[in-house]
């Protein structure tokens, strides 16, 4: 082959090469400010970075580390969060709608210091403890099967259709949170918070709902199968065809007609 048609091929090799090149730069994407940068991919660390309305959507991230990070208005659409952790996270107003978030954890922080690993009186849950900052975020849509919501703040939160299966949202704050055709079967939410709360058609089954305040919670067309309403407050609730069965009612007694 003469060595004209060498370059000749070699350029257009080149050419060929360079969007896959490009293409593989731009999902190797950074988001931070100052000298709190992260480069974000599954198993990132991305501990304490400040990227609030960064653009994630879509991206996978599983396992990576978001812990004290803040990522208010951050775009999480559609991402792959499975395994990720955000403990004592900023994300008010952030959009998980449609991401994988099974098993991934909001709680409180992790103890640090010589007195991490000894054992600790329970947290008051003052703003020191609390976990992430989830108020007004988007989880429609959502799988958060087993996911670790801890003393999350989740006030005005949309939940609509998310798996909560198996979730731990004991203690949370869940004000005026939206949770119409949500899974809440299996799920903790002992001493959570949900006055005001719209539970319109969720699915309650071995839900453990004790020490809870319900006050105002509109029921409508919820199911209730073998839940556990020990201790709940449930002053001016809609429990509107609300079906209930094998059910603990607050004062300790089984239903199957409604508390």
């Amino acid at each position: 082959m003469r060595p004209t048609a060498l370059t000749a091929l070699a350029a257009v090799s080149l050419a060929v090469a360079a969007p896959a090149a490009v293409t593989q730069a731009a999902s190797l994407k950074v988001v931070g400010t100052g000298s709190k940068t992260c480069r974000v991919k599954p198993g990132g660390q991305c501990v304490a970075i400040k990227a609030p309305h960064a653009d994630l959507h879509g991206v996978r991230l599983r396992g990576a580390n978001f812990d004290k990070a803040d990522l208010r208005k951050a775009d999480f659409s559609g991402a792959d969060l499975r395994g990720a952790t955000f403990r004592g996270a900023k994300l008010i107003g952030a959009d998980f709608s449609s991401a994988k978030l099974k098993g991934a954890n909001f709680g409180p922080p992790t103890r640090a210091g010589k007195r991490a690993n000894q054992a600790q009186p329970a947290p008051s849950c003052s703003p020191k403890c609390s976990g992430a900052n989830l108020a007004g975020a988007n989880f429609s849509f959502a799988d958060l099967s087993s996911a670790t919501l801890t003393g999350a703040d989740l006030e005005s939160a949309d939940l609509t259709s998310a798996n909560l299966s198996g979730a731990s949202l004991s203690g949370a704050g869940l004000v005026s949170t939206n949770f119409t055709f949500a899974t809440l079967d299996d799920a903790n939410l002992t001493n959570a918070t949900l006055t005001s709360a719209n539970l319109t058609y969720a699915t309650l089954s071995n839900t453990n709902l004790s020490g809870s305040a319900l006050n105002s919670a509109n029921f409508t067309s919820a199911i209730f199968s073998s839940a556990n309403l020990t201790g709940v407050y449930l002053n001016n609730t809609n429990a509107t065809n609300a079906q209930w069965f094998n059910t603990i009612c607050p004062n300790g007694t089984l239903t199957n007609t409604g508390c």
